[in-house]
């Protein structure tokens, strides 16, 4: 039995919940408050010395820290992973792009507004992001204008990587109406067998 650490509507927490979803991996998750300090108590930082969430106990007793490297390993073996070695190598390219050129703007933005409702200190922080993230959602509106997926013809853990936080985008105060391939693909991801949303889980 594997268990998550970790806050759901956290877009990377979701990932995983994502994932698991989709290969029908039995876990338990237990919710951290990061707000609460709980992911920096000294029993967690036993788990992850960096205190950070998501954190996955393997069923061995091992820890696994990082979203999109839990990806890679929950993946291994199953159509959301490709075996062929160029097409592997451009879903790493894609998360390298989520974790570097997507994730911190969109997800610190909604992180602002969201989580610490847009403090009057941050306002400043919240404004100077937008920018580079409507230049990851033109990264991705290129892509996706030509290709129904990140890689290849079916969707990879590189599309539920971009997915977690693009789908909540506006939260962050991301328009998304003058991205009309993206949008086709969040229909598409949210299509998909087994999706679920984080609403699901939070009431």
């Amino acid at each position: 039995m594997y268990t998550v650490y970790g806050d759901i509507l956290s877009g990377n927490c979701y990932k995983v919940k994502l994932l698991m979803a989709h290969l029908e991996l039995p876990h338990e998750w237990v919710h951290v408050d990061i707000l609460q300090g709980e992911s920096r108590t000294p029993e967690f930082l036993a788990m992850n010395p960096a205190g950070e969430i998501p954190t996955l106990r393997l069923p061995d007793g091992e820890y696994l820290a990082q979203s999109n490297a839990i990806l890679h390993y929950l993946a291994e073996g199953s159509r959301w992973l490709p075996n062929e070695r160029l097409a592997r190598a451009r879903v790493l390219q894609w998360l390298f792009f989520e974790q570097y050129s997507h994730e911190p703007y969109i997800a610190v933005t909604r992180y602002i507004a969201k989580y610490l409702g847009l403090p009057a200190e941050r306002e400043e922080e919240f404004r100077a992001k937008q920018a580079g993230g409507h230049r990851a959602l033109a990264v991705m509106e290129q892509r996706l204008a030509d290709y129904d997926y990140l890689v290849g013809t079916g969707p990879t853990i590189a599309d539920i990587a971009l997915y977690a936080y693009t789908h909540v985008a506006h939260e962050g105060g991301f328009n998304l109406t003058g991205y009309p391939a993206v949008n086709r693909w969040l229909r598409r991801m949210r299509e998909q067998p087994r999706h679920v949303t984080m609403e699901q889980f939070t009431g």
